[in-house]
């Protein structure tokens, strides 16, 4: 019974956004759900080619889930479906072993990597016997949240219980000397930037220091989402619909985060559902009033407006000079604004998806803002999380992260650090 709906775990790699859209439009075919933790999740879904280093700390991932559970990748959007059916088959496999076998769950099928079916685009690597080099759960290079224990340690000072960091003492905006924990964020969470992680400085839930960390992106730095404005400034032939239709389905797309992450999950499922219409083609007038009613009741909500206001506050002059464009110039404000700009723009774009004119090949602008200048425009999205960050609580952190939605699939650049490894 445990595993007739599977909870799914998606991780997304850097320079997977094609294979997680995939996944997340199979996911919700079929009604299955996905987990918030891998506590909670039994079939851990890759998107994207892991490196063997990265390939260590997912089996490391697995081994945290509950048995049976399985892993498989998927790196093409078509073999989502064949991949999820892989999976399924290895966890009822599993669940009838664990019920037949009297040792229990360590002779079951998916009990250690027996669950990680064989490689291919579809599923994930061969399994790894016991010979495979084990970091257990808890171990100071790993930590719950899909970062590295390694974070923070200023000097490599922070003591360790059972391979736990504790927390050292600091003084905080008072002058007070109170306990100050070191906590990583992703980059294995639930609607969150893939690759990205945010190394946290706590004291309590007041946000006090962040650095900006990444898993190595693509060799080639290309970005899903930037794809037509990238091909329009190599000078190729680009239409205007075709620009409409990806700035759309993005903007969709950082919608359902942010949404999803405020409690309108519901909301977020139908913005994902035209997303992924809009992306297979569907023609405007498909999708126009569907996007105008949703997009216009997300703008009234009251319950949102409360939530949301003031976090990460970035008036258009200081975004400016931080050579922030797009979206987060022109929302002018917090989080709500940003997201009021990006459901503007999505009705914007609707109109003109199946515009057959040139796309003019002057100031290119793309979802997040200037395409083809020297510097990415999610580079400076996430020069600027530090000090949006610092002084929240860690509660509102993710939801201004949501709010911007940097794309790290872009060419960006973080900090190098000693400790910044993924």
């Amino acid at each position: 019974m445990a595993v007739r709906s599977p909870v799914a775990l998606p991780v997304v790699l850097p320079g997977a956004t094609e294979p997680r859209l995939g996944v997340e439009a199979e996911l919700r075919r079929r009604g299955w759900e996905t987990a918030e933790a891998p506590a909670a999740a039994d079939l851990l879904v890759v998107c994207g080619s892991p490196s063997p280093e990265e390939d260590r700390r997912l089996d490391t991932l697995l081994r945290t889930m509950s048995r049976p559970a399985a892993r498989v990748d998927v790196t093409r959007p078509a073999d989502a479906a064949r991949a999820l059916d892989e999976g399924f088959a290895v966890l009822r496999a599993g669940a009838a072993s664990r019920s037949a076998s009297p040792e229990g769950h360590e002779n079951a099928v998916g009990g250690e990597h027996e669950a990680h079916p064989g490689k291919g685009s579809a599923s994930a690597g061969p399994g790894h016997g016991p010979h495979h080099e084990h970091e257990e759960p808890g171990h100071p290079g790993h930590d719950e949240t899909g970062g590295h224990g390694h974070s923070g340690h200023e000097g490599h000072t922070m003591s360790t219980v059972a391979g736990l960091p504790m927390a050292d003492r600091a003084a905080d905006r008072d002058g007070l000397s109170l306990d100050r924990l070191n906590l990583p964020l992703g980059p294995v969470l639930p609607d969150w930037p893939a690759g990205l992680i945010l190394r946290c400085a706590l004291q309590g839930d007041i946000v006090q220091e962040v650095r900006v960390d990444r898993l190595p992106g693509p060799p080639d730095g290309t970005s899903f989402w930037n794809e037509p404005w990238s091909r329009a400034a190599r000078g190729e032939p680009v239409e205007r619909g075709v620009a409409a239709r990806r700035r759309c389905a993005a903007h969709l797309d950082s919608l359902g985060r942010l949404l999803s992450l405020a409690g309108r999950s519901d909301t977020a499922g139908r913005l994902r559902r035209l997303r992924d219409d809009v992306l297979a083609g569907a023609p405007s007038g498909h999708c126009g009033e569907p996007l105008r009613a949703l997009t216009e009741r997300v703008e009234r909500s009251r319950t949102l407006r409360w939530g949301l206001a003031g976090l990460g506050r970035l008036p258009a002059e200081r975004a400016r000079r931080r050579g922030v464009t797009g979206p987060a110039l022109e929302a002018d404000g917090d989080a709500h604004d940003r997201l009021l700009s990006w459901s503007r723009e999505a009705r914007r774009a609707v109109r003109d998806l199946d515009d057959r004119r040139p796309l003019p090949t002057g100031r290119l602008i793309g979802p997040r803002g200037t395409v083809g200048g020297t510097v990415p425009p999610s580079q400076a999205l996430l020069d600027v999380l530090p000090e949006l960050l610092t002084g929240t609580e860690l509660g509102c952190a993710r939801l201004v992260v949501a709010s911007l939605d940097p794309d790290l699939d872009e060419p960006v650049a973080v900090p190098a650090t000693e400790d910044a490894h993924a």
